[in-house]
């Protein structure tokens, strides 16, 4: 699977690459987005809504603190205006990582994996592990808009992708959310509490699916 971790590595740091510049320019702080979102809030929960669903596909191009961003959408908008505006922006930058992939990658893979047959089974592999791959994506930043990328260029089926992409993105997007309504500056720790929870989740659920692929090597 050397090639497939190749191509996943370097698209990773790619992404991250888009954080670190970001930043060093003072562009999409946390800061920042709070700014936007307080002003936001002065006009009405609709412009919330939109800049938090704005902010979250940009993290396909830019990479953003995405949970810090839907539970302050849940913050100032609800859980269920904050909710949907989250699932909204993450199904946008996932649908449009698909698709971009999709049309434009085989460019990418021919330049960084050269042998054809390592193209092939680089999709193919992808195949086989990639729906516990996206469902696991949460486990940290980057990697969900990696696996939307890999999902595309490795031709998943759309109705496949657009599944799991949903099952975990959806409760992920409304727990984030809830988490964010019923905290505060006076109280973040249902905040804390949850980002730490959902990253121990995702995490120990790559632990089990490391373990797992280790049983079945070595039966």
């Amino acid at each position: 699977m050397a090639p497939l971790f190749k191509l996943m590595g370097i698209m990773a740091l790619c992404f991250a690459s888009t954080f670190i510049l970001a930043n060093a320019m003072g562009w999409l702080t946390l800061e920042q987005i709070e700014v936007w979102l307080t002003q936001a809030n002065t006009l009405s929960i609709t412009t919330v809504a939109l800049v938090v669903i704005v902010l979250l596909f940009l993290d396909l191009f830019v990479a953003v603190p995405t949970l810090s961003i839907m539970m302050l959408g849940g913050y100032f908008a609800g859980v269920y205006v904050g909710g949907l505006a989250a699932f909204s922006g993450t199904l946008l930058a996932g649908v449009g990582g698909y698709v971009l992939s999709y049309l434009f990658g085989d460019k990418i893979v021919n330049v960084v994996v050269k042998d054809a047959q390592q193209r092939q089974d680089l999709r193919e592999k992808f195949n086989r592990h990639g729906v516990l791959m996206i469902l696991l994506s949460r486990a940290m930043p980057i990697l969900p808009e990696v696996t939307a990328c890999m999902s595309g260029i490795s031709r998943m089926s759309f109705a496949k992708f657009m599944l799991a992409w949903c099952t975990v993105n959806l409760p992920y997007s409304f727990i984030a959310a809830y988490a964010g309504s019923i905290s505060s500056l006076e109280n973040p720790i249902p905040a804390i509490i949850t980002a730490i929870s959902l990253t121990v989740f995702f995490w120990l659920g790559w632990g089990l699916l490391d373990r797992f692929a280790l049983s079945r090597r070595s039966a």
